[in-house]
């Protein structure tokens, strides 16, 4: 028996048939086949069970299953280690980033590729998502590391949070809205905006919960007539008088870009947080945990707006 057929069984199993599995451990079909047999001849027992429409683990197949998996992990570990001895990582680590996150503060591309010049076996996957389900994912153990809006004023159990950017919500308005009268106000009061149409992020924000919480603390609820993800599309419908953009006032930020004109939101003042988010006992595994140090090396100190 190999590791490989085990690791072929595993696969097999988990995609629930062989068409799928040999794309995905991308080996013909014929010779994945091929493969399971000859496990199962070494074994002496069937370990699947084949059907025009699926394909099951037998009973055998599921006693053997956990076996299998610890046995590919330990190896998984072993050369997991032997690599960080050598100063070499591999694996795979999943950073979470909410859209617009950062605006210009943190070039993300920019460090995943200097990151990546400097382990170039390690495979890193970016995915955007809300805030509140990213912070899901981290405590489920699907994503290892985040950038996000936090939908609370302190971490879930079970996360840790550092402060990336703090900073006002701020009204964007084309010009010739009402609210840019008198010609010098800095600020709007929040009450302003209660029977106006908002262009806000979508609920699972940060943003977005820091907007409905005060406004709710004022007896109102906000009247959002368009949400989308980007900062800059908030900007564009914004621009096009369909609404007032509630947006941080982050000057790098390219939501507040073009003819906008911003508004500190007053009365009561709203602040929005980015923070870099990981689990409280830290990164499961050593890539991730590199990526984390380099990452809070590389991102801003909280500056406060």
């Amino acid at each position: 028996m190999e590791l490989r057929q085990l690791r072929y069984f595993v696969t097999v199993v988990e995609e629930g048939g062989f068409t799928r599995a040999a794309a995905r451990l991308h080996l013909s079909q014929p010779g994945l086949s091929a493969q399971i047999r000859q496990l199962e001849k070494e074994l002496g027992q069937p370990l699947l069970e084949r059907s025009n429409r699926s394909v099951t683990p037998t009973e055998v197949g599921r006693a053997v299953l956990p076996y299998a998996r610890a046995a590919l992990a330990a190896a998984d570990a072993v050369r997991h280690a032997v690599d960080e001895h050598a100063g070499l990582l591999r694996g795979r680590v999943t950073l979470g980033l909410v859209s617009g996150a950062t605006g210009h503060a943190f070039d993300v591309a920019s460090f995943l590729a200097d990151f990546h010049d400097t382990h170039p076996a390690l495979e890193i996957a970016l995915t955007e998502d809300t805030s509140e389900r990213m912070q899901a994912a981290l405590l489920a153990g699907e994503i290892d590391i985040a950038l996000l809006g936090p939908t609370g004023t302190e971490p879930p159990p079970g996360l840790s949070y550092r402060t990336v950017i703090d900073a006002p919500l701020g009204a964007a308005v084309a010009p010739g809205d009402p609210l840019l009268t008198p010609t010098d106000r800095t600020g709007v009061p929040l009450a302003d905006l209660r029977d106006r149409p908002l262009i806000c992020l979508p609920r699972g924000t940060g943003v977005r919960e820091a907007l409905e919480r005060a406004c709710a603390q004022a007896g109102f609820r906000p009247r959002v007539a368009f949400e989308a993800a980007a900062p800059h599309v908030l900007a564009q419908l914004a621009t096009r008088g369909l609404g007032v953009a509630v947006l941080p006032l982050d000057e790098e930020a390219p939501g507040l870009a073009g003819p906008l004109r911003a508004l500190q939101i007053v009365q009561p003042r709203i602040r929005a947080r980015i923070v870099l988010a990981w689990p409280a006992t830290g990164p499961a595994s050593p890539a991730a945990r590199a990526l984390l140090d380099r990452m809070r090396d590389a991102l801003p100190k909280a500056p406060t707006l």
